[in-house]
């Protein structure tokens, strides 16, 4: 706690505080993330095809002695788009600059990361769909030609300058690919869709994170956790150390079987990964719309969620599980949801629109 003087003479004295949070401590989030973030493609577990591809790809730039070509990856979030973009630049021998399409406000913020790069390192760029147009035209004859166009002067004195640049790679990093325009999506050489992981994957990455985390557990404990992870491994890495904290806490320190399913039970996330805003979607739809169709903004609104957590959170999942249906009038729950909530189906649901 601060204690202020009374006296004239400290009034202007800085409080002194006792500090909770040490400087070194600010960062071991980004040290977790870090630490667990695979360096190459035989640590880095799943997207088979992909990986196979990209090997191939960067072998043949390698020949070439030339950077690669752009690429675009888009899917669901957590399934290791920026992970992949890190590996690509570790396997290639460069540096990465890593950002997001939010944080290029304005077009010093581009020309500046584009003027510091150096020959065949890698951009990469988070969230890429949501790019202002104005950074959009300025990467356009960055990515086609390595310049920047810049204009001088004003009104007849104003005068265009064609600036070379060194040749880069782009990685862009989406989960709406659909909401690039076309010229930015058809400047991309490669484009590529990561796709959910199965559960022996996810088992896998399970096993890696808690052996770079020192933490014991069982084969079956990681399929456990694997089997309720939604099929993204970010989700898999948070659940492990959750796990964790109750197995050190209230049981021997050891994640089995047993360990994950009751501490996973009391995190209310049940066998299918589904959490409490999960269940309370689809519970909403089928008790107040009649197991739907219904809109996605009413969904939002009775839920007091964001339209955008519904669309980026939510629902990839559901309809990927089959929980829900996406329909001209709206969502709706599957005959799957029903029978996962142990909530029986009205026997007429089906609308002309659904036929």
């Amino acid at each position: 706690m601060a204690i202020v003087s009374d006296d004239n003479k400290n009034i202007n004295k800085p409080l002194k505080r006792n500090p909770v949070v040490k400087p070194d401590s600010i960062e071991y989030d980004k040290t977790f993330e870090n630490s667990i973030r695979p360096k190459d493609f035989d640590s880095y577990i799943g997207q088979s095809s992909l990986k196979e591809t990209l090997k191939i790809t960067l072998e043949a730039a390698k020949r070439r002695n030339k950077p690669l070509d752009h690429l675009l990856f888009y899917g669901p979030p957590g399934l290791g788009k920026t992970t992949i973009a890190g590996v690509i630049a570790a396997q290639m021998g460069v540096d990465i600059k890593i950002t997001s399409a939010p944080a290029l406000e304005r077009p010093r913020d581009i020309i500046g990361i584009l003027m510091s790069l150096k020959g065949g390192e890698i951009l990469f760029i988070d969230e890429i769909h949501r790019l202002n147009k104005v950074a959009e035209e300025i990467l356009y004859p960055a990515m086609e030609d390595f310049t920047l166009d810049m204009t001088t002067g004003k009104s007849q004195t104003a005068k265009t300058l064609r600036i070379p640049i060194p040749k880069f790679t782009l990685i862009g990093a989406t989960t709406k690919a659909g909401e690039l325009s076309g010229p930015l999506r058809d400047r991309f050489g490669m484009i590529h869709r990561l796709e959910f992981y199965t559960v022996d994957e996810l088992a896998q990455v399970v096993m890696r994170t808690a052996r770079i985390l020192e933490i014991d557990i069982t084969e079956n404990g990681a399929k456990a956790i694997a089997m309720r992870s939604r099929g993204t491994p970010r989700i898999a890495n948070r659940l492990v150390k959750r796990v964790s904290d109750f197995a050190l806490v209230k049981y021997n320190g050891i994640i089995d079987e047993t360990v994950a399913n009751e501490s996973l039970d009391i995190l209310k996330i049940d066998k299918y990964g589904l959490d409490t805003t999960d269940r309370a979607l689809l519970n909403l739809i089928i008790e107040k719309y009649d197991g739907g169709p219904v809109g996605i903004e009413t969904i939002a609104a009775a839920l007091s969620e964001d339209v955008r957590t519904i669309e980026d959170v939510c629902e990839p999942y559901l309809l990927q599980a089959g929980f829900l249906q996406r329909t001209p009038r709206g969502r709706k729950v599957s005959p799957e949801g029903y029978r996962h909530l142990g909530v029986k189906q009205p026997s007429c649901q089906t609308s002309l629109f659904d036929m």
